[in-house]
């Protein structure tokens, strides 16, 4: 009895060995493929041929160097990992500054209605796009997963070459395997100590997205755990370079009334601003809405008033011309910009009036800008805006891409009088202009802010930044009831919510590069104008017709570096 079970024992010991034999090299080559493709080719899982690339980043000190790597085999791997290891140089680069991540895949439902020539159309109906915070990951046969490597480049670290080591490990069939690819981050005597490229993203911290990213827990807009969410949310901005911040000044006011007068506590205002300025991302303010349609989209602007109602304070939509109106903005006003004052920012503050007045209500949208400007000469206004018939009493004018595009040379005007041009996107425009689409190719959302250089507009502005639905990493699109718009996919959100955490996508990766690449042709601007403007000019033609090509811009971004370098 005792030799039987000593052989079984024998016997299991020999199987457990020879399931934990790794591949040979032959076998590795014959069922897995590892290659570098460029960040900015967008993979499916379909994928089977990869146009790989040398994987070797020519970046400035102060920005990010990006990497794609792509895994597919004839077996399912399972606990697939990976981890970058430095191979050269006496300062280390990646142990401290590197993130590595899964790309994960989300739907689109509800396709763009007016697709561009270049709309992707995956065969297997998933699109890469959330940046997973995952340590590892089983990947079925057949099915290609990119991996996302990004090395963040401290300003004071030497020029020259810094080359790592990817690793990825897994098992098949029981046996381990691993596998190596070099890269190589390329550092040249550039440093971005600060981007310029005024950026905002509106967001909002509200019930929904407090939930998920609680982990399903309830949560209070401005309470409790809402702050410790907020600075989550400023230092993901501050790492992707967005510097405005969208505040709604109402919501963070506690406003009292006693007989036509209104006293007002701007403690949560300075708290929620306080944020932005310890993560070091506040570089303007940007007060929301004090008025809207009142009624549909074609409907009049008003402006949103306080009254009191059983005890409670409630607001209510009505014309600027109303004395209840007048008598509420002739205190609210005042009141506000002489408290940003005593906090020092009131030179970087900017208040929206009413969004998108278009021609029919743009009367009412200059008359209480005019009204506003009565009480405060000096208050600065900014608003996206169809039209031209507003008075010009807006100082920052963000039109529309498409209408930035067919009005050029009136805002070309406003500028040369002193206003500041932007432009914005959001659901539109489509056809053949650069968007964030996640059904676009990449290089669209990069480019973004080579137009904003090409055609002189220093800043950009987008309304979602992370308004999730509940299943936004299985659905990107959505519609609007009210008028049937389909919302396309990613035009909500550029984020997603992660484990305690705000996760990145592979279009916010795109978008800070593309505001990088706005800070180098300002710089090479400085340096050699006309060198900067054809270069620009060679990738953004006209407003919607632009060289796509991922190669040809990856050369030019590397002459502006050796320009700059010189």
């Amino acid at each position: 009895m005792k030799r039987i079970v000593l052989f079984a024992a024998f016997t299991l010991f020999i199987g457990f060995c020879f399931a934990q034999q790794s591949f040979t090299a032959a076998q590795l080559s014959d069922m897995i493929s590892f290659e570098a493709v460029d960040p900015l080719q967008k993979i499916f899982k379909e994928t089977e041929f990869f146009d790989a690339i040398e994987p070797v980043a020519d970046v400035a000190r102060g920005e990010h160097a990006s990497f794609q790597f792509a895994v597919r085999s004839t077996k399912t791997i399972h606990h697939l990992t990976a981890s970058v290891t430095q191979l050269s140089r006496n300062l280390d680069l990646f142990s401290k500054n590197t993130f590595i991540g899964f790309v994960g895949y989300t739907r689109v439902g509800r396709p763009l209605p007016n697709p561009s020539k270049d709309k992707l159309n995956p065969l297997s109906g998933f699109y890469p796009d959330p940046i997973l915070d995952t340590t590892y990951m089983d990947i079925r046969n057949f099915t290609t997963q990119p991996i996302w490597v990004t090395v963040n480049i401290p300003t004071e670290i030497p020029a020259g070459d810094y080359i790592g080591m990817l690793t990825i490990k897994g098992t098949i069939d029981g046996k381990s395997f691993s596998l190596n690819k070099r890269l190589t981050v390329r550092v040249y005597g550039v440093t971005i100590n600060k981007t310029s490229l005024w950026v905002t993203n509106w967001f909002g911290l509200g019930k929904n997205q407090l939930k998920q990213l609680s982990g399903g827990k309830d949560s209070v807009e401005f309470e409790g755990n809402y702050w410790k969410w907020l600075h989550v949310a400023a230092k993901k901005m501050k790492e992707y370079d967005q510097n405005v911040i969208m505040t709604p000044i109402f919501s963070l006011t506690k406003i009292t009334v006693n007989n036509n007068n209104f006293s007002f506590d701007f403690s949560k205002l300075d708290q929620f601003i306080q944020v932005f300025v310890d993560e070091g991302t506040l570089g303007r303010i940007e007060g929301g809405h004090i008025g809207g349609r009142m009624g549909n989209w074609y409907a009049q602007f008003g402006v949103y008033t306080p009254y009191m109602k059983n005890d409670t304070l409630r607001y209510k939509n009505i014309p600027v011309s109303d004395p209840e109106a007048q008598n509420f903005y002739k205190q609210f006003i005042p009141a506000l910009l002489a408290h940003l004052k005593t906090k020092g920012w009131d030179k970087i503050y900017l208040q929206h009036i009413c969004d998108e007045p278009e021609t029919g209500n743009e009367k009412t949208y200059a008359d209480i800008a005019e009204y506003i400007k009565s009480i405060a000469p000096g208050i600065k206004f900014i608003d996206a805006v169809h039209s031209h018939g507003v008075r010009n009493t807006v100082d920052v004018w963000v039109p529309q891409l498409d209408c930035f595009d067919s009005n050029y040379v009136f805002y070309k005007e406003r500028k040369e009088a002193g206003d500041e041009i932007w432009f914005y996107t959001c659901l539109a425009p489509q056809g053949d202009y650069a968007n964030r689409f996640i059904e676009l190719p990449l290089i669209k959302t990069r480019i973004l802010h080579w137009i904003n250089f090409r055609f002189g507009a220093t800043g950009y502005l987008h309304w979602g930044w992370d308004f999730w639905s509940e299943n936004c990493f299985e659905e990107t699109s959505g519609i609007i009831p009210e008028a049937g718009n389909i919302m396309p996919g990613g035009d909500a959100f550029i984020t997603y919510p992660g484990r305690g955490e705000i996760l990145s996508s592979i279009r916010l990766e795109a978008m800070r590069d593309g505001i990088v690449d706005y800070e180098l042709l300002k710089m090479l601007e400085a340096k050699k104008p006309d060198v900067a403007k054809e270069l620009c000019r060679q990738v953004v033609y006209e407003f919607a017709k632009y060289d796509l090509d991922i190669k040809a811009l990856r050369a030019k971004r590397k002459l502006i570096l050796q320009l700059l370098s010189q």
